[in-house]
C-alpha cells in the first residue's frame, strides 16, 4: 500500500481510538460526579426542601449540557469518520488504478521491446540464408535499421520517463531556434511515412527560446508520432508555429479518432492509456504524452488538448521567448 495511505490510515485509527478513549473518560468523570451530586442532595434532605429541588434542577442541567457536549462531539467524529473513510476509499481506489496501469505499462513495454527485436532479427536471418541482390540486401538492412530506431526510441522514453520519476532529470538549456527544429524533426517524418498522408507545414520564422534540444525534439518527436498512431488510414497532420510577443505557440493537429472527453483530463498521467476500443488497438505503454508533458513543465512551458474539426485532435503547447 502507498506510504501516503498508510499515513492517512494509521492517523484515522489513531484519532478512533483517542475518540473512545476521550468519551470512556467524559462518562466515567459524569457518572461519578451524578454519583457525589445526589449523595449531597440525600445529605441536605432532611434540612431544605427547596434546596434539594435547587440542586436537582442543577444536577439535571449539568448532566443535559454534558449531554449536549458529547452528542456534539459524536457529530463531529461521525463526520470527521465519514470523511476518512472517503479518502482512504479514495486513495486505496488510486493505488489499484495505478497498480494496473503499471502492470500494463510492463506488459506494453515488454510486447514493443520483442517486436522490433524479433523484426530484426528476421531481417537479418532472411538476409545471411539467402543470396539476394545488392537491392534486396539495402531493403532488408534498411527495415532492420528502422526496428532499431524504434526500439532505440522506446528505451530513451522509458530512461528519461524513469529520471523524471526520480527527479534526476537536469535540463541542459541552450539558445534553440524552435522554428529550424520543428522543420528539420517534420521533415524527417515526413520522409520516414511516405503514403497515405498530408502534412502541412506552417512554421513563423525566428522563434527563439531557451531549452533543452534533445528533449524539445522528444516533445515533438512524441507528439507526432501520437497523431500518426492515432490517424486513420489516411493521415493528416498539420504542424504550425506562430510567433509572438512574448510567445511561440505550437500546434500538432490530426484527423485522427480523437480523445473522449472523461480522457482529456488524464492523458498526461503516466501509464494512462484511453480505455476506447480504438486506441486499444493501437500499440503503445502510456508513457510518451506523460514525457511531453513533463517536458513541457520543466521548460516552464504549458501544454492542451483541443478538439479538432470535423474530427481530431490538436495539442497546444505555449513556450516563452527568450534569449
Amino acid at each position: 500500500m502507498h506510504k501516503k495511505t498508510v499515513l492517512i490510515f494509521s492517523v484515522f485509527v489513531a484519532y478512533i481510538i483517542f475518540q473512545f478513549l476521550w468519551w470512556e473518560v467524559l462518562l466515567v468523570k459524569q457518572s461519578n460526579e451524578i454519583i457525589k451530586e445526589k449523595q449531597n442532595v440525600v445529605a441536605v434532605s432532611s434540612t431544605n426542601y427547596n434546596s434539594i429541588l435547587q440542586e436537582i434542577a442543577e444536577l439535571e442541567s449539568k448532566k443535559n449540557k454534558r449531554v449536549y457536549m458529547i452528542v456534539g462531539e459524536g457529530t463531529v467524529f461521525l463526520l470527521i469518520l465519514l470523511f476518512g473513510i472517503i479518502k482512504v476509499r479514495s486513495s486505496i481506489r488510486k493505488e489499484i488504478e495505478v497498480n494496473e496501469q503499471q502492470k500494463n505499462f510492463i506488459l506494453s513495454v515488454s510486447h514493443e521491446l520483442k517486436t522490433p527485436i524479433a523484426a530484426s532479427k528476421l531481417q537479418l536471418q532472411t538476409l545471411i540464408k539467402h543470396d539476394l541482390n545488392r537491392e534486396k540486401q539495402i531493403v532488408l538492412l534498411n527495415n532492420a535499421l528502422e526496428e532499431t530506431e524504434r526500439l532505440n526510441k522506446l528505451v530513451e522514453n522509458v530512461l528519461i520517463a524513469n529520471q523524471l520519476g526520480n527527479s534526476n532529470l537536469t535540463l541542459q538549456k541552450e539558445q534553440v531556434n524552435l522554428s529550424e527544429l520543428l522543420k528539420q524533426t517534420v521533415d524527417r517524418y515526413f520522409l520516414k511515412y511516405k503514403t497515405n498522408k498530408q502534412l502541412i507545414v506552417n512554421v513563423s520564422e525566428g522563434a527563439v527560446i531557451m531549452g533543452d534540444i534533445d528533449l524539445l525534439q522528444s516533445v515533438i518527436i512524441n507528439l507526432i508520432e501520437n497523431a500518426i498512431k492515432y490517424s486513420n488510414d489516411i493521415i493528416n497532420i498539420e504542424v504550425k508555429l506562430v510567433k509572438e510577443s512574448s510567445k511561440s505557440i505550437v500546434l500538432i493537429s490530426d484527423n485522427g479518432i480523437g480523445i473522449v472527453a472523461n480522457a482529456k483530463t488524464k492523458i498526461f498521467e503516466k501509464f494512462f492509456r484511453s480505455g476506447s476500443v480504438d486506441t486499444r488497438k493501437t500499440k503503445g505503454t502510456g508513457i510518451g504524452l506523460y514525457l511531453v508533458k513533463s517536458i513541457c513543465t520543466l521548460h516552464g512551458a504549458t501544454i492542451t488538448v483541443l478538439d479538432n474539426k470535423p474530427k481530431g485532435s490538436v495539442f497546444k503547447i505555449e513556450f516563452n521567448n527568450g534569449i
